[in-house]
């Protein structure tokens, strides 16, 4: 047997509360014409006559008497049902937690969550920093929050959202012998100097070893397991380091670091990506704020990506 038919239990129950289908009809917010063909399908599927019409009204058959019965229970689980789904829809919207790599955390969520705040600003926003290998295992696991990562290379089997690009650059201390250089600087010399490096499975760091790997690189100097690690050790003057060019912006301003002309940088460019478990779909706050994501970083003019 077919599953029950929810809005005609109700006006049933209706009719017998009300004894009058046109009251019952209003009751439910449906046309009364509607109404009649909606208690007709019941019978049909069921069998029995339900209702008895006449002049003075409706009423109830024993056996419409005894479904009314019957439905009023499963009406009132339907009731909660939907109220539980309300209240879940609300958590999803009034509160909102992400997982982001550093790079991202650091450079581009800051104006995406302050740019959020502004449009929702009754939604609380919880954002958790690890590198991108970090976030994709986490996804892969199971967890159903949205993930902002900066690496080339995407685990197979989250779905995935382009939302812009990231260029690495080469930066050294001020008492670097490259630290005036105007010609650019080749991968292969790159290749063979021993950098300040960030850990492995950071973006930064995948990014930097794909593009060097052709020239069998010299193992690094120095591994640091923060992008603020990194500058502070550069400065230092430990070595050259390959970092984001919004991450050492102010550095650079600073006097703190000196930037590198590189040949090829197009191989230090990576995307940046939102990623996410395809067996939680994004609801609420977190679709939202992808949305607001992909629309500040397209190009004015730019036409929308596909969904």
């Amino acid at each position: 047997m077919a599953w029950p038919d929810l809005a005609a239990l109700e006006l049933l129950v209706r009719v017998g509360e009300l004894e009058s289908l046109t009251r019952a009809a209003s009751a439910c917010g449906i046309a009364q014409p509607n109404a009649s063909r909606t208690i007709g399908r019941l019978e049909r599927q069921l069998g029995h006559a339900l209702v008895v019409r006449s002049s003075t009204g409706s009423r109830l058959t024993p056996t419409g008497a005894l479904v009314a019965q019957w439905a009023s229970p499963l009406l009132s689980g339907a009731v909660q049902f939907t109220a539980a789904l309300a209240s879940l829809g609300a958590e999803l919207r009034h509160e909102l937690a992400i997982l982001a790599s550093q790079t991202v955390a650091e450079c581009y969520a800051p104006r995406w969550l302050a740019e959020y705040h502004r449009t929702r600003p009754d939604t609380a926003v919880r954002m958790s920093v690890h590198n991108s290998t970090q976030i994709m295992d986490a996804l892969s696991a199971g967890d159903e929050r949205l993930g902002l990562v900066e690496t080339p290379t995407l685990r197979p089997g989250l779905a995935r959202r382009l939302i812009g690009h990231d260029q690495l650059v080469v930066v050294v201390g001020r008492g670097h012998a490259w630290a005036r250089r105007r010609r650019p600087l080749s991968l292969a010399q790159l290749a063979v100097t021993s950098l300040v490096v960030r850990e492995q499975g950071s973006g930064t760091r995948e990014t930097l070893d794909r593009a060097l790997a052709r020239f069998d690189p010299v193992p690094p100097e120095l591994v640091v397991s923060s992008n603020a690690g990194v500058l502070a050790s550069v400065a230092a003057g430990a070595g050259p380091a390959v970092l984001s060019e919004r991450a050492v912006s102010a550095a650079v301003s600073l006097g703190q670091v000196r930037p590198v002309p590189v040949d090829e940088p197009q191989r230090l460019r990576r995307p940046l990506h939102a990623v996410w478990n395809p067996g939680a779909p994004l609801l609420g706050a977190a679709s939202e704020l992808l949305a607001l994501v992909q629309a500040a970083s397209r190009p004015t003019g730019a036409p929308r990506s596909p969904s």
